[in-house]
């Protein structure tokens, strides 16, 4: 691997996917030195990001996420855009494994010029977005893409965690499955601001537009996150491909009224400081368990905690007192 930044730095600058791919790899590095100089890279990548529309789409298992994300994806580029799709794959909680197999599920977008697509696993962090997703998030768009989709594991993780980097929440739903209320959490309803029942098509055309005044409703009963804008609930179907004008109208219409009103300036620095304390946080927990005189009683404690020869709450105080050395 390249130690020079530059040869990362002007790869993606040139629009090279090949080269994006590259620089996203040594982003999602653990290695400390990879860490070092992916974080430099991003550092002189900066000016050149925050013009995209940045989009997360999650939803319900077998909503059809990856068939909306290719049809809606090779609509944008028909229209001229240049389409990045980070794909968060699942890891598993026994194996850290991930498939990484979004690319085979959109098969249309997967081969068009004006598209890229970066699976990546979800590994530990919370709403299955990968740590590094905001920075690879910034290497496209310094690249040249100008709408990123976030695709996340799904429904009922963490549902902020994708809302603190994105401009636009999509939550994509599916009618006839049940109550359909029951498939999604209050949170969900308080962050999104769209939420698309899918399959709206062929004898499910009925369901669909009861499930879209079911889920009105319900939002109406909440109070918006945004002054600017008020969450609509729509459908589509990504298979026969209609409604999918509709929706990117939606989009541009919320972000034409979020620049007016200086909220998306206002929303993007919040989310900076979100970023920076995230990453304060995952830094002082890498550091404490690789600390030495952590690691030398972890081992005992832990053990002596399965024994019952100690309290968790007992344990966990001689370990963090280490930290007074500290002040």
């Amino acid at each position: 691997m390249q130690k020079d930044p530059d040869y990362y730095i002007q790869g993606v600058l040139d629009a090279n996917r090949l080269m994006l791919a590259r620089t996203i790899t040594l982003i999602e590095s653990s290695l400390p030195t990879h860490q070092e100089m992916a974080a430099t890279i991003i550092d002189r990548l900066l000016p050149y990001t925050g013009r995209a529309i940045r989009l997360g789409i999650t939803g319900v298992p077998g909503a059809g996420k990856s068939t909306f994300i290719d049809s809606f994806g090779t609509m944008l580029t028909e229209l001229g855009h240049q389409v990045a799709v980070l794909a968060i794959d699942p890891s598993s909680a026994r194996s850290g494994g991930s498939v990484l197999g979004d690319k085979t599920r959109m098969l249309n977008l997967s081969v068009n010029a004006n598209a890229f697509i970066r699976p990546s696993p979800a590994g530990t962090t919370l709403g299955g977005v990968a740590r590094k997703t905001r920075e690879a998030m910034l290497a496209c768009e310094a690249a040249g893409f100008d709408v990123i989709i976030i695709e996340t594991v799904g429904v009922g993780q963490s549902e902020t965690a994708v809302s603190s980097m994105v401009d636009f929440f999509l939550v994509l739903m599916i009618a006839g499955a049940g109550d359909e209320l029951q498939g999604i959490k209050k949170g969900i309803l308080e962050v999104a601001d769209t939420i698309v029942i899918n399959k709206a098509d062929g004898d499910n055309l009925l369901r669909a537009e009861r499930a879209r005044k079911e889920y009105e409703a319900a939002l109406h009963i909440l109070t918006p996150s945004s002054s600017n804008w008020s969450p609509k609930v729509m459908t589509c179907s990504a298979l026969e491909q209609s409604g999918l004008r509709e929706i990117w109208e939606a989009v541009t219409t919320h972000r034409s009224a979020l620049e007016t009103s200086g909220e998306l300036a206002e929303k993007r620095r919040k989310q900076d400081l979100d970023w920076l304390y995230f990453l304060l946080d995952e830094g002082l927990k890498t550091w404490f368990y690789n600390h030495p005189d952590i690691g030398g009683q972890l081992p005992a404690l832990t053990d002596a905690v399965k024994n019952q020869s100690i309290s968790p709450s007992a344990a966990a105080g001689q370990l963090l007192g280490e930290l007074k050395k500290y002040r």
